[in-house]
């Protein structure tokens, strides 16, 4: 265990900023499996915009890679076209 009140201090906020990071990538992971499961055109392009924000938060704040979420949003892109 650590020995220094900063690690101490450390130690609780990773476990939160973990909580916080699990909490909004399984978020938008449900939220990209709905708009997967979309089959009519109007309501995919209605759910793009915040799927897609959702996406570009999570590669902000360096919890998904960039290249990761432009991939996902290319192939959302695609979906909408297929439909």
């Amino acid at each position: 265990m650590a020995n220094h009140k900063s690690a101490l201090k450390r130690i609780r906020n990773s476990e939160t900023k973990r909580l916080r990071n699990r909490y909004q990538h399984k978020t938008a992971r449900n939220a990209m499996k709905k708009f997967k499961e979309l089959t009519t055109k109007q309501e995919a392009e209605k759910m793009f915009p915040e799927v897609v924000s959702m996406i570009d938060r999570l590669a902000k704040k360096n919890i998904i890679h960039n290249n990761k979420a432009s991939n996902l949003k290319s192939n959302m892109a695609k979906h909408i076209a297929a439909l």
